[in-house]
């Protein structure tokens, strides 16, 4: 074909017809680039071997024959070729419509016509007429100017296509020649008789009318015309030498059906024959309720169920696998040879094919309206049969029947495409149904009885047939458009695409054939074991005395004697080693084919007529039915794999696959879908690139890249319904209505509602609050819900099971592992879902909640991680420690901190926790009244933050939850985060410090001296006083929130993994106190602080953060004390009071104790830290004392603290005793009570520290006064704020009750709002003894004896003398009032004062 390109494309002057003809004769070598590289070698060697025996008459009569059965193989391959060919152009083109001239912009800028349309149009619609008749330069003068100067590039474009008309022209001319031969010489064709011969007359018989009828949807008449315009400018207005040829094979073939009926009369007789001869094949596969009934797909008879191999119709139920031709024989034939509809027999097998059917597929997804072009090319001959008859042109009575017979298949052809329309659909869908039901009980039987696959491998491969044919019957009439000639309107065909039986089919074949593969060493054992048999029986045959009667010529009996040869060579299958044996019978079967060709030949002298008659008298099979049963036989040994692609094979949809993917993601996950059906779905791609044509190489890519986006779009449709599957379980209509369970409250609600009402009168699973019972899915009206539940968790499990076992799918080089995508998409849907739920409507999601929510889908994981065999739970704990893990996952086990910059893009789920806090809890950006209650060990907010209240998200509760979801990582970064932010602000402090250090320096000398006035004035000049406390106030609100996280911290630890609790609790104990501490140590207290098993935790927290930042590093920081001490004097105390409910203040105050405490006892470690390493190093002498230094440092370091501290106090109290006076006195009680929380709070301070400057009498008068009020109505100090905060908001009193309250003053409407546990009887809880790594009998024996006593007292436990007093002083009084302080103005110790 290259050469003969090649010579086309020259353009020589030499060109002929002569030449052209004598090429198109070469015979089998001239189809060369059609045929696969196998057949072209089969082809050139069978035509040398042939030549070479010219010489023997009859072995060259023999060879004659068998060579052309081979000639129609290679014709049907070439007619392959040619379509592939056809649709490749169409492709190109874009899919013209050549017989209505509709061509989009597509076809003219694909390069191969020249872009002017209206020459190129004109030229086809005036085909056949001569261009120069058409007077072109008036149609497009420019365009005609424009193609002589372009006349060779487009010729040269246009010249493979032409080729192709050339090889059309040729093939019609050598395909027409071996029908006719065959037709003529073979005498019987019928499909009980000489099948073989039969298939592969009538393959070629279809393949001619197909490439016919095809070629009309190619441009032929403009691709001749243009062509031959093109030709004639480029050479002197010549004519191309093949133009006139062209153009008489071209119009002959306009419309193709008139030439293919003229071609074909002769054949006509002989195709009549043979649709009346599988005319009952036909009628029994239509008829689905006999199929059903007497078993024809059952390996067992449906009416002996005993007996298990069906023997009742073995004959029949193989020809089955044929029907499919069959009904393709009856529509082609009936169409092109419309004479033979006038048989009587020919009207009910014609009305049964083409009531099923609407289009004839043609090649791939191209075809034709069946019913149309009946109606158009076969009815005008059934009219004029029928006016023949009537005008009695022939005999009476044959007239008459001939008249009755065409008035029939008039009727028939007018009525049978309006039920076509209503009834092909359910035809198909009953006959779907069945195949499902026969090839799932095929499936299940031998799958149980796997020995009975090989006798009845026969019957597997109709059912094979039968359902491809009715999958492909689906997709080829899906968004088909039937039109009606009567009414003139396109009507759309029903096809429904919910359909599910498409994937019980898919399922039941890939199933089958899966069954087949796995059995094949078994299949071809029988079939090995059949065809040893069968040469004993052939061998008898040839030795009866009819056989020899017949005296066969050398040629058909060498070829018998070959053929019993062939069959006793076979090896013999030896136990197991079947799978070992390699046997090619290609040569048995080329000799078997051989005969049949003699033997069906009207020129031999022995023909098929005669070996039946000299073998039947035997009462065995004929002597040519053992050999068609060997043959068959055969490709069971060697073919399997072809047999099965055959039959199993649903490449074809590939032409269909979007399609196909809509019907799958409509059916597989709906009310009848299988999740097992998505395996048959998949492996339908591997097969996909079996389309591809060889001789057009891009196919191959095309198609292929084709396939692995199916595969991936489908994979995508599974996976988001096992997503799907997924989220319906994990909802709250799913498992979570599983979990519902009554609060509190709500059951209390429901016992009050049960004993109001005795007798109910109607028992229902929700109360009158609309929340569910326990218990309620077992109701009736819960049915469909627990059902749809089960349902689902039935579906996912299958799933899960199926897509876990499935084999990998290979679609060329791309393999897909089904595995592999179930774990990315259940643990890619956990990690979308996780962070989807840690937030909601813009706010944080309760850590409990988030905490039930993973565990509830954690719940859905576990059940499908029971039918997979993957750990899906540690993927889980991978995304969790990723989310958590803000840093690069390599820096995980790495102490060293990185860089910001360069940490991975992971840790995005504690990043938004860790801000959420720092924001809103920290920080308060929101403004929300941000408050600490020390009592209940949660933050408390005046007004919602987001969706919540502060004390629902930072309850020890809630943080436990925190720790138990995002783990110690996620600890790490909110303690990191909060560390920054206090380091920001302990470096406020840091700049006041150095700032304002010689009015601090003066504050202290005048506060030694006892100058009042002097003191105030320089305290009045410290800058930005009331910026340093809130600053200071913001740095105890996370040493408080620190602190909480640390113990939820050191709680979950002890509950999930207590030897660690106990080993860090046991090295903090015993860890080695010195200093400078070594940096493990450091590292080992980090740790034990950040689960809180260290006893100050703030000030190893700060003294951890000024080591970092470098803080504390000159000598302003001991001027602190004087520092903190000035604060007493700041505006803020103005507005503040004091909830007993909360043990804390209003505006926060109560902080700033913990800050103090912490930054002094800090400061002064890394001050000594410090001081000790510079005089290491400018002291080279020993100390000589007999007390470990360290130890010393140690015990100087407390002193220094608790020096500090004292200082502080004493100076406090003076600045609050100096500043109270009749006109001022409402900030008096708020800071004695701050007071006294500082010296509760610090480990440093003894708890009767205050006592020397603040008589505990008027503490105890004052507590007094608060806890003596009313319980529900906790008291605060009014005071004239011009921040009023009116918002009543309720709160829950100590005994349980719900009261709504309100606070007696302007500061108590902020102070009081909130929700809060019930108060027991004390402020605060009582404190055991301060645990110490190091408690010297000889130096603090006695102030530990004093601390442990006062801290297991609590603030209103005193020894009985004060309480005595007290009891004296104030027995006469019982005030309610707003304030203490009246009390204090008539108490008998006079006005308060304090003395240096």
């Amino acid at each position: 074909m290259a050469r003969s390109r090649q010579y086309y494309s020259s353009h020589d002057e030499s060109i002929s017809p002569t030449s052209l003809r004598s090429r198109e004769w070469e015979g089998p070598s001239r189809w060369t680039e059609y045929l696969g590289p196998e057949m072209a070698a089969t082809m050139s060697s069978r035509s040398s071997k042939n030549t070479g025996s010219d010489g023997h008459v009859h072995s060259s009569g023999g060879s004659s024959k068998a060579l052309n059965i081979q000639w129609v193989v290679q014709m049907i391959e070439v007619a392959e070729g040619l379509m592939a060919k056809m649709y490749r152009l169409n492709q190109i083109l874009d899919f013209p419509d050549p017989v209505g001239h509709v061509f989009s912009e597509a076809f003219w800028k694909a390069g191969v016509f020249p872009n002017h349309p209206r020459i190129c149009i004109l030229l086809s619609r005036k085909f056949p007429e001569h261009f120069s008749k058409l007077q072109l330069e008036r149609v497009d003068k420019f365009a005609l100017d424009g193609l002589h100067g372009s006349a060779e590039l487009h010729l040269q474009s246009l010249e493979p296509w032409i080729q192709l008309l050339l090889d059309l022209m040729a093939f019609r001319e050598q395909a027409l020649r071996l029908i006719l031969d065959l037709s003529s010489t073979v005498i019987t064709l019928l499909p009980h008789q000489n099948s073989l011969i039969l298939h592969a007359f009538m393959d070629l018989f279809c393949a001619f009318v197909r490439v016919n009828l095809f070629s009309e949807k190619m441009p032929r008449k403009m691709m001749l015309q243009v062509y031959n315009l093109l030709h004639a400018l480029s050479r002197n207005d010549r004519d191309c030498d093949f133009y006139h040829r062209l153009v008489q094979f071209i119009d002959s073939f306009d419309p193709p059906l008139k030439g293919l009926q003229e071609d074909l009369n002769f054949v006509s007789p002989r195709i009549g024959e043979v649709l009346e001869a599988v005319g009952p094949s036909i009628f029994l596969s239509a008829d689905t309720r006999k199929l059903r009934n007497e078993g024809f797909l059952s390996p067992y008879h449906p009416r002996y169920p005993d007996i298990l191999t069906n023997s009742a119709h073995p004959m029949r139920a193989q020809d089955l696998a044929n029907v499919t031709s069959y009904r393709e024989w009856v529509l082609l034939g009936y169409l092109v040879c419309p004479n033979e509809l006038l048989r009587v027999t020919s009207i009910d097998i014609a009305m049964v094919v083409l009531k099923e059917n609407l289009v004839v597929t043609l090649f791939r997804d191209e075809y034709i309206l069946l019913h149309e072009d009946y109606q158009l090319y076969v009815l005008p001959h059934v009219l004029e049969s029928k006016k023949m008859a009537k005008s009695g042109r022939t005999k009476q009575k044959e007239a008459d029947l001939e008249y009755s017979v065409a008035k029939q298949v008039e009727k028939m052809i007018g009525e049978v495409h309006e039920q076509a329309l209503q009834s092909c659909d359910a035809i198909h869908r009953e006959r779907r149904i069945l195949l499902k039901q026969e090839i799932g009980r095929m499936v299940i039987f031998f799958t149980d009885q796997p020995s009975l696959l090989a006798p009845n491998i026969q019957m597997v491969f109709s059912a094979l047939a039968l359902a491809q044919s009715e999958v492909l019957w689906y997709f080829q009439h899906a968004g088909v458009a039937s039109s009606k000639s009567k009414i003139g309107r396109v009507i759309p065909v029903d096809i429904d695409p919910n359909d599910p039986t498409i994937g019980f089919l898919l399922d039941g074949m890939d199933r089958l054939c899966c069954l087949v593969r796995k059995y094949i060493a078994a299949v071809r054992g029988y079939a090995l074991s059949y065809l040893s048999s069968s040469a004993g029986r052939i061998r008898y045959l040839l030795s009866t005395p009819g056989i020899v009667a017949l005296d066969l010529d050398p040629t058909l009996k060498g070829l018998f004697q070959q053929i019993v040869q062939h069959l006793e060579n076979i090896p013999k299958p030896q136990g197991e080693n079947v799978s070992a044996i390699t046997c090619d019978l290609s040569e048995f079967r080329k000799d078997w084919l051989s005969i049949l060709m003699i033997v069906t030949s009207s020129r031999s002298s022995i023909n098929i007529r005669h070996l039946e008659k000299a073998t039947v008298s035997t009462g065995k099979e004929g002597l040519l039915s053992e050999g068609n049963a060997a043959y068959n036989w055969s490709r069971c040994v060697d073919e399997l794999e072809s047999q099965l692609s055959k039959h199993g094979s649903l490449k074809k949809l590939y032409f269909y696959h979007q399609h196909l993917t809509a019907v799958f993601r409509n059916t597989m996950f709906g009310p009848e879908g299988r999740p097992q059906h998505c395996c048959a779905w998949l492996s339908v791609a591997s097969s996909f690139p079996e389309c591809a044509s060889l001789i057009i190489p891009e196919e191959v890519t095309k198609i292929g890249r084709d396939a692995v986006l199916y595969v991936e779009s489908l994979i995508e449709s599974i996976m988001g319904g096992l997503e799907g599957l997924i989220n319906i379980l994990d909802s709250e209509g799913g498992f979570g209505a599983l979990e519902s369970q009554l609060l509190p409250e709500q059951a209390a609600a429901y016992l009050n509602n049960a004993s109001r009402v005795t007798i109910p009168s109607v028992k229902s699973p929700r109360l009158a609050g609309g929340f569910p019972l326990p218990g309620h899915e077992s109701y009736p009206e819960s049915h469909n819900s627990v059902k749809m539940l089960e349902a689902a968790i039935q579906r996912l499990t299958n799933l899960c099971s199926v897509l876990n076992d499935m084999e990998p799918i290979c679609v060329l080089n791309h393999v897909f592992v089904l595995r592999e995508y179930m774990r990315e998409c259940i643990l890619g849907n956990f990690k979308r879902r996780f962070l989807a739920t840690l937030k909601i409507e813009n706010d944080l999601q309760r850590p409990s909640v988030l905490e039930s929510l993973i565990r509830r889908h954690m719940s859905v994981v576990h059940l499908a991680e029971q039918h997979v065999s993957m750990d899906l739970t540690q993927g889980v704990r991978e995304i969790l420690l990723t989310e958590s893990f803000s840093g690069p996952v390599s820096s995980l086990h790495s102490f060293e901190k990185t860089d910001t910059e360069q940490q991975q893009n992971n840790g995005s789920a504690i990043e938004v926790v860790c801000n959420w806090y720092m924001d809103n809890i920290i920080k308060d950006v929101s403004s929300a009244g941000i408050l600490f209650a020390p009592r209940h060990k949660f933050f408390k907010s005046t007004r919602p933050v987001g969706g919540y209240f502060a004390e629902s998200v930072t309850d020890l509760r809630e943080l436990q939850a925190f720790v138990r979801v995002f783990g110690g990582y996620g600890v790490d970064k909110l303690d990191r985060m909060m560390k920054v932010h206090t380091a920001a602000l302990v470096n406020c402090i840091d700049t006041s410090l150095r700032s304002n250090r010689e009015l601090i320096e003066a504050v202290a000398a005048s506060m030694h001296s006892g100058d009042r006035v002097e003191r105030d004035a320089s305290i009045r000049q410290i800058l930005d006083l009331d910026t340093v406390i809130g600053f200071c106030i913001e740095a105890g609100q996370a040493l408080a929130f620190d602190q909480l996280l640390a113990e939820a911290s050191g709680s979950v630890l002890e509950d999930d993994a207590p030897l660690i609790h106990s080993l860090l609790y046991g090295v903090a104990k015993h860890v080695p106190e010195e200093i400078p501490e070594k940096k493990e140590v450091r590292r080992i207290k980090g740790v034990a602080n950040s689960i809180s098993v260290i006893d100050d935790h703030d000030s190893e927290w700060v003294r951890s953060i000024l080591e970092e930042v470098g803080g504390a590093s000159d000598n302003s920081w001991s001027l602190l004390p004087y520092l903190f001490s000035s604060f007493m004097t700041s505006n803020i105390w103005n507005t503040v009071g004091f909830n007993i409910d909360t043990g804390g203040f209003s505006n926060n105050i109560h902080c700033l104790a913990r800050c103090i405490n912490a930054v002094v006892a800090g400061s002064e470690y890394v001050r000594l830290e410090r001081g000790y390493l510079q005089n290491q190093s400018l002291s080279n002498s020993d100390s000589g004392e007999n007390i470990d230094p360290e130890f010393q440092t140690r015990v100087s370091a407390e002193a220094n603290i608790k020096s500090a501290m004292l200082i502080y106090v004493k100076f406090a109290a003076a600045i609050v005793l100096d500043s109270w006076n009749e006109s001022n006195r409402s900030h008096l009680v708020a800071k004695l009570i701050f007071l006294d929380q500082l010296c509760e709070i610090s480990p440093y301070l003894p708890r009767s520290s205050l006592e020397s400057h603040v008589p505990y009498s008027i503490l105890r008068s004052i507590y007094s006064q608060y806890y003596s009020n009313s319980p529900s109505t906790p008291l605060s100090i009014p005071s004239p704020s011009p921040h009023h905060h009116s918002s009543p908001s309720p709160k829950q009193s100590r005994g349980g009750d719900s009261t709504p309250q309100r606070g007696s003053g302007s500061g108590s409407s902020a102070m009081d709002s909130g929700y809060f546990k019930g108060s027991s009887s004390s402020s605060y809880p009582a404190h055991g003894h301060h645990h110490h790594l190091y408690d010297p009998e000889n130096l603090r024996n006695i102030e530990n004896k004093n601390r442990g006593s006062s801290r297991r007292s609590g603030p209103l436990d005193y020894s009985s003398s004060r309480k005595a007093r007290h009891s004296e002083r104030g027995s006469g009084s019982n005030s309610t009032g707003p304030s203490p302080l009246p009390r204090f103005a008539v108490s008998r110790s006079g006005p308060i004062s304090y003395k240096q």
